[in-house]
C-alpha cells in the first residue's frame, strides 16, 4: 500500500456535490459526477481528496477542486490541457515539472496559477496534474524554463493508492 494518509473521510451533501460538480464542469468543459453519485471528502497528507464511489477521482489543491489523473481518464475533460511531446513523457511520469520546450500545444484559456492536466501528443492520455506557471498563449510558445509545476502524476503515491 502507498504511504498516503487519508483521514476524516465524510460523505458530502447533495447541495455541496452539486456546487462542486458545477465548478469542475465550468473549469473543465465536461460533465463530471452528479449529486446522485456518492461523493466523500477526505483529508490527506498532501491535499484534500474526493472519492466518487470508491475511487479517488478528485483533489482539492489550494482550495480549488480538480480531477486526479484517474478522474481525467474517466471524465475526459475538454479544457485545461497541456500537450507535451513524447520526449517529455518519461520525465513527467517520474514527477518532474513540465518545461517549456517540451510543450506542443496548450489550451489558450489557461491562466497562470490554474490547475491543468498534462497529456502526451501521440495518445492524448493524461500523465500528470499541475499548476500552470504561465498563461495558455505563453505555454504554446515553448519558452525555456518551468511551465507547469507538477503536483500529481501517474505512478506517484496517490496513483498507487487507487490500484
Amino acid at each position: 500500500m502507498a504511504d498516503i494518509r487519508i483521514r476524516k473521510r465524510k460523505r458530502m451533501r447533495a447541495k455541496e456535490i452539486k456546487a462542486l460538480s458545477s465548478e469542475l464542469e465550468g473549469a473543465l468543459g465536461a460533465p463530471v459526477f452528479t449529486e446522485d453519485d456518492p461523493v466523500d471528502f477526505a483529508e490527506s497528507s498532501d491535499f484534500d481528496l474526493l472519492f466518487v464511489g470508491g475511487d479517488i477521482l478528485g483533489l482539492v489543491y489550494g482550495g480549488r477542486p480538480f480531477l486526479t489523473v484517474r478522474g481525467v481518464m474517466k471524465y475526459a475533460p475538454a479544457k485545461r490541457h497541456v500537450t507535451v511531446d513524447m520526449g517529455a513523457v518519461p520525465f513527467i511520469t517520474n514527477g518532474a515539472d513540465c518545461m517549456g520546450p517540451g510543450i506542443v500545444d496548450a489550451d489558450p484559456s489557461i491562466k497562470a496559477g490554474d490547475l491543468v492536466w498534462i497529456r502526451d501528443v501521440r495518445n492524448g492520455m493524461p500523465l500528470a496534474i499541475g499548476v500552470s506557471e504561465r498563461d495558455g498563449g505563453e505555454l504554446a510558445l515553448k519558452a525555456p524554463g518551468k511551465a507547469v509545476r507538477s503536483i500529481h502524476n501517474v505512478g506517484d503515491k496517490l496513483w498507487k493508492t487507487g490500484e
